[in-house]
């Protein structure tokens, strides 16, 4: 595939926004390789994996396609159109994406450029929320965001709570040593957190491909939700057992797999914020020279 040459410090740029991504425990589980500065490689780093938390490794899917979608848009607020080949060697399952680059055609957009400063913005929020302004609208927007990802979106429903309620307390039955539980508690009480919780679904379990994708609207979701002035928190515990997955399967009355949680809302803007750190460049991405081609 013809590509084109990235500056190299564009191209370090890039990644460094893709890892702002939110992965499970800040674990990070990504490598990326680039070949010299017209091809790069995303991979699964399975040895930052919390295999007690995530047995099957569905997080580290998640997480490398939130990543992914972010270096996507950090490019394409630079001017650069990222063209993304997923599992291109079918050999290699932690070879997750081949990227080349071109050109943006005409003028860099001002929605482009909001959407990678949603980058640097957006954070886990932890804090019980208020309701979310306007959400009939940002709802409506949300779902036409995960269209191109292939990607089901349902909201739970007020009068669900107490069922989702349900699962959480299971989740946390059949798991104790998970801490995450023990946080959230406070979030299923209608008294103190009035968030909208949305759910992002698979369409055949739990294949590479489709936690990929899933993993890439979900970072769509999350900047769009940014874009519009409303705090995020990102749940996947209910989903990693099969029981309180069920429960959660049965509440959005959907067919395909439970993937992800995602509370909305108004939180107060916290004063002295600061992000969560990210490993150094060097720790996450290898620099090899290009690879010749067959002329």
């Amino acid at each position: 595939m013809p590509s084109a040459t990235l500056p190299p410090r564009l191209l370090s740029d890039a990644v460094e926004m893709a890892c702002r991504a939110p992965s499970l425990h800040n674990s990070q589980p990504w490598r990326w390789v680039a070949e010299g500065t017209s091809t790069l490689n995303l991979y699964a780093e399975p040895g930052r994996a919390l295999t007690a938390l995530d047995p099957l490794g569905r997080e580290i899917y998640l997480s490398c396609g939130a990543a992914l979608d972010h270096l996507v848009v950090a490019l394409a607020a630079a001017g650069w159109v990222a063209d993304v080949q997923r599992f291109p060697d079918p050999a290699a399952p932690l070879h997750l994406a081949e990227i080349h680059f071109r050109p943006v055609t005409g003028d860099v957009s001002i929605p482009a450029c909001a959407r990678a400063e949603a980058i640097l913005a957006r954070h886990t929020d932890l804090r019980p929320f208020q309701a979310p302004a306007d959400w009939p609208k940002l709802e409506v927007k949300l779902r036409q965001t995960v269209i191109p990802y292939h990607v089901m979106f349902d909201t739970v429903l007020s009068p669900d709570r107490p069922r989702l309620a349900e699962a959480w307390q299971l989740a946390e039955e059949l798991n104790p040593a998970d801490h995450r539980c023990q946080a959230e508690s406070c979030w299923w009480e209608p008294e103190l957190d009035h968030s909208e919780t949305v759910v992002l679904s698979t369409s055949h379990e739990d294949s590479r491909h489709d936690l990929l994708r899933c993993g890439e609207a979900l970072s769509a979701v999350l900047l769009e939700c940014t874009m519009a002035g409303q705090a995020t928190c990102t749940l996947s515990h209910m989903t990693e057992l099969a029981q309180p997955r069920e429960l959660l399967r049965a509440l959005i009355d959907q067919r395909g797999a439970p993937q992800v949680l995602i509370r909305v809302g108004q939180a107060e803007v916290k004063p002295g914020f600061t992000m969560t750190p990210r490993k150094s460049l060097a720790q996450v991405m290898d620099f090899r020279p290009e690879s010749p081609r067959l002329q």
